[in-house]
């Protein structure tokens, strides 16, 4: 059973008491909320994600409740919780949906070191994955969004998760956020995405969410292996530039892009390693998203 198949108001229910479970690519997460607002936000996002039963285990216990007193009329303020702990201050109760998505994102830094975490988009296409290691601002997100439109299947935009013992990148499609430009760009890239409300008040600008593509999230327990490790830069009024780099610089970018690495030791650095010898390693320099779109797809091609 999937989000889609539960109507909203029994889905605003559940989120009330005893709280949703959530099949979000290998972990389980217990959603619970007392906004109006959020269900039918999660229903346009989620809506094909798995719902687990109730009494199943969760990997992360996470609430989001209005403030009471005065901040209930005035600037409304919303409590982010996870495990019965407030790790930050409260938020604008107008930008509850991004906060859940960074929240999230915060609880599988923290916790999932099961995995080397790599600040990484990862997508697959003709069975094997690429993987795009970047920072903010290099136009990964948007590049993701892009490629998940051209039937390349989503595993991760924000994450990715390798698993040590066998270098398995683990699915964890979640909706890709998209900032500034970004937005209006791939509105006009891919007209059939579903891209959800805009918030301008975030501290990354104007942010807005895409749904992933069913087909990612249908496939999100098979996992991928790595074939290409790209890392994008978007410039402004760059020329198209796909080239090759020594595995010994990429082995320090790849490292520098790691939320976990220093923190799993050895297991981090073999990792790593071994992900690095696997892999073709490029640098991709572009300013024109269908050139970028259209390198990738003669890189897998080739």
């Amino acid at each position: 059973m999937t989000l889609a198949d539960i109507s909203l108001s029994e889905f605003r229910h559940c989120l009330r008491h005893p709280g949703m479970l959530l099949s979000i690519g290998p972990f389980i997460v217990r959603l619970r909320s007392d906004l109006f607002e959020l269900p039918p936000l999660l229903r346009q996002l989620y809506s094909e994600y798995g719902v687990v039963e109730d009494n199943s285990f969760a990997d992360f216990h996470i609430s989001l409740y209005r403030l009471g007193g005065l901040r209930r009329w005035w600037r409304p303020q919303v409590q982010f919780r996870v495990d019965n702990e407030t790790p930050f201050s409260p938020f604008p109760r107008d930008t509850a949906l991004p906060f859940l998505e960074w929240g999230l994102n915060w609880c599988v830094g923290r916790r999932a070191h099961q995995y080397l975490m790599l600040h990484a988009g990862v997508l697959e296409k003709n069975g094997s994955a690429v993987l795009f290691p970047a920072w903010p601002g290099s136009g990964k997100s948007t590049l993701c969004a892009a490629l998940s439109h051209r039937n390349w299947r989503l595993l991760s935009d924000e994450f990715a998760l390798v698993r040590p013992a066998d270098l398995a990148l683990i699915p964890f499609p979640r909706p890709i956020a998209l900032k500034n430009e970004s937005i209006s760009i791939i509105r006009a890239f891919a007209p059939n995405a579903v891209v959800g409300p805009e918030y301008p008040k975030t501290r990354k600008g104007t942010v807005a969410h895409m749904r992933p593509p069913k087909e990612s999230v249908a496939l999100s327990k098979i996992t991928a292996q790595a074939r290409w490790i790209v890392f994008p830069h978007y410039e402004t009024g760059a020329k198209l530039c796909l080239s090759t780099i020594s595995k010994e610089r990429a082995f320090l970018k790849l490292s520098g892009n790691s939320f976990n690495y220093e923190l799993i030791g050895l297991r981090g650095f073999e990792t790593v390693s071994r992900l690095i010898e696997s892999c073709d390693c490029h640098l991709l320099r572009y300013s024109k998203l269908e050139e970028a779109v259209t390198q990738l797809e003669c890189l897998v091609a080739r």
